[in-house]
């Protein structure tokens, strides 16, 4: 069963819809004074698919009111995947947007999104309505699925595309209650953890003892009074006055560097960003009530990968992870995927020698015994290599073995390079497509791959062969990045269905808490621990089997059950 759901301006009551699952009517429009109340009805009830307009305006409200639904379909979320497939990436998506293209009239912007909110600061709307002028009703909404439901028939590959479209909108469910859930953490524990690294703070709110130390000992090194080591531009000077001219100051290359003040500025500047991201004031604004609660952005990265608005939860430094605590009684599993892009780069490319190691426990070693002299480290070198465009250096040799013996996948990533390169979109394997040649590439501050940036490129100007070349790198990883997020994406939702074991009370309920590219936080109690560990690893099986089919191709997790996320393997 599918119901159109669309809440009335003042927030309170609402309209509700049966439909068919291609979007005509299944019976007459209801109005209804509470509509958190009817949804949690028929919820308990029916366990309808929900059809809305955004999970992230309708879901939080009705989670605080203690409303939790098994499905739903995000139109937004919908809209932006289509709007990439047809290389439209970055216009509007939204209900009102949909509803005008479809209609002819003018396309609105999206409103802008909001700022983060701390924990605790909620709006008072239990569903919140995005205002829009004229108002888009029920039968809007009904319509703009029933088109998208025409448009995903019309992709290369349907069944692949709703699959997509099913994982995106279940991620947005999982967003919504891991936010609410919050990630266990101990606030004593953080500020010992930040006294033991920083020394005391600043009574007038300046650095730490040690970040002023360190900044000492580095104004010492180049023999002057003062110098601030979070600024590059004064250190790029003190090196020069040195004889070291740099190009930046990022922390590969100063590692490069022989000179006294070089260990002291990689300690302040590790130091440094965790005393500004999360510090003293960063938990102060973060966590309450023993739980840090990020707002979490399904797909907010191009690739499919999430990201958060607020919070830093994806950067979360591993010395700062001690204070995340299992509650007394409690555990936390910890399952991350190994090896993932390169088994998925073995699962799409329809290389049977790849997939073959694939197979294997540990990919890189299965390689290394078939094609690089038992050499596991060389291995790794060319299969990373040819992901992520590496040519030079130790790569070479490598990639030339890796071109011979798995020519297959080898080509798999040129092609989308080549692609990219020409100006072409790539898609992953269920059907996300990558952001079109408009949209500029530029490298990543810790030297870590490319990364798109909106902004015009002028074909003919003198960097449009290194923006092509850039461009190049980042679509032959875009079609194995993306399609480990659709991977990635369709575990939570498989785990999440696993872990609503009917009967629980909800103060029992094991919960996912956490989930970063691929890695997944599960809090529960002691005695689910093995349970939920199994419920894992089904979950990964079955992701691999619903993406990829019958395929030798094994996507193993490292588990692990701890009281404290520092100590996972």
């Amino acid at each position: 069963m599918l119901v159109a759901v669309v809440a009335d301006e003042d927030g309170g009551g609402g309209s509700l819809w049966p439909l068919h699952p291609d979007g005509g009517p299944a019976g007459p429009v209801e109005r209804v004074a509470d509509l958190v109340a009817a949804i949690g009805d028929r919820e308990r009830r029916h366990h309808p698919r929900w059809l809305w307009a955004s999970t992230a305006g309708a879901y939080p409200g009705l989670l605080r009111a203690g409303v939790r639904v098994e499905r739903c379909h995000d139109v937004e979320l919908t809209e932006a995947l289509l709007l990439g497939h047809v290389g439209r990436w970055g216009e509007p998506r939204g209900l009102p947007a949909a509803w005008a293209r479809l209609t002819g009239g003018p396309v609105p912007p999206d409103p802008p999104a909001r700022a983060a909110v701390p924990p605790g600061d909620h709006r008072d709307a239990l569903f919140e309505v995005v205002p829009t002028a004229p108002p888009v009703g029920i039968e809007a909404l009904s319509r703009v699925y029933a088109d998208q439901q025409t448009r995903i028939a019309g992709t290369e590959h349907p069944s692949r595309f709703r699959l997509l479209v099913a994982a995106e909108s279940a991620g947005a469910l999982i967003a919504a209650e891991m936010g609410a859930a919050g990630l266990p953490w101990r606030a004593d524990v953080h500020d010992a953890l930040l006294v033991e690294l920083l020394g005391e703070p600043s009574p007038v709110g300046g650095p730490p003892r040690r970040l002023a130390e360190l900044a000492a000992g580095i104004a010492e090194a180049f023999g002057v009074r003062q110098l601030h080591p979070e600024s590059p531009a004064e250190l790029l000077r003190a090196f020069a006055r040195a004889g070291h001219e740099l190009p930046n100051t990022r922390s590969w290359v100063l590692r490069r560097v022989e000179h006294p003040a070089v260990p002291l500025i990689l300690e302040y500047k590790e130091l440094y960003r965790i005393w500004t991201a999360h510090g003293w004031a960063w938990r102060q604004a973060w966590v309450s009530g023993g739980r840090f609660r990020p707002e979490y952005v399904p797909a907010g990265v191009v690739s499919g990968r999430w990201a958060t608005r607020g919070g830093g939860a994806l950067q979360i430094p591993k010395v700062v992870r001690r204070a995340v605590r299992a509650d007394p009684g409690w555990r936390l599993v910890v399952a991350d995927a190994g090896q993932l892009e390169p088994r998925v780069l073995a699962a799409v490319s329809g290389d049977a020698r790849l997939a073959a190691a694939g197979g294997a426990g540990d990919l890189y070693a299965a390689l290394a015994r078939d094609s690089f002299g038992g050499d596991r480290a060389r291995a790794k070198v060319a299969l990373l290599g040819a992901m992520y465009g590496q040519t030079g250096g130790e790569a070479i040799p490598a990639l030339a073995v890796l071109r011979r013996s798995y020519p297959t996948a080898f080509e798999y990533v040129e092609a989308a390079a080549r692609t990219g390169e020409g100006g072409g979109l790539v898609r992953s394997w269920l059907g996300r497509t990558c952001p079109p040649s408009s949209v500029s590439v530029r490298e990543s501050e810790e030297g870590e791959g490319p990364v798109l940036e909106v902004a015009e490129v002028d074909p003919f100007g003198p960097r449009a062969r290194a923006a092509a070349r850039a461009r190049g790198r980042f679509t032959r990883n875009f079609v194995i990045q993306a399609t480990a997020a659709e991977w990635a994406s369709t575990l939570l939702a498989l785990l999440r269905a696993g872990l609503a074991e009917p009967g629980t009370r909800p103060e029992d309920r094991a919960e996912l808490v956490f989930f970063q590219h691929d890695e997944v936080l599960v809090h529960c109690p002691a005695e689910q621990a093995d349970r939920v560990t199994a419920l894992v690893r089904e979950a990964a099986a079955r992701a691999g089997r619903l993406l990829f089919g019958d395929t030798p191709v094994r996507f193993p997790l490292d588990v692990s059950v701890v009281d404290c996320y520092a100590d996972a393997d």
